[in-house]
């Protein structure tokens, strides 16, 4: 398998949030192939950058999407977050 990949790491993130909005940290570190740590960070940003929402229910974190928010890269920016997520075949949140 190629050592890259088309989506970055911050999309991968977002992939799995999508498909299951209370998916534990650890777990979405090991889907993305990333450590808990990283997988933190980039939660951290995306919730910076308002991408995410987190909601506690408990112990337990729920993640909203906001779906309506442009993507980052110049290229991109008349696409959402939710129009990346609907290609892929996940509804995003929002």
């Amino acid at each position: 398998m190629a050592d890259w990949t088309f989506l970055s790491n911050h999309a991968h993130v977002l992939i799995c949030i999508a498909r299951d909005p209370e998916l534990r940290m650890r777990d979405i570190a090991a889907s993305v192939g990333i450590t808990e740590r990283a997988a933190q960070r980039i939660v951290a940003e995306l919730v910076d950058e308002g991408y995410l929402e987190i909601q506690r229910s408990g112990r337990r974190n729920t993640y909203l999407i906001h779906s309506d928010v442009p993507l980052r890269h110049q290229l991109e920016a008349h696409h959402s977050i939710g129009e990346l997520l609907g290609t892929l075949g996940d509804a995003g949140e929002g």
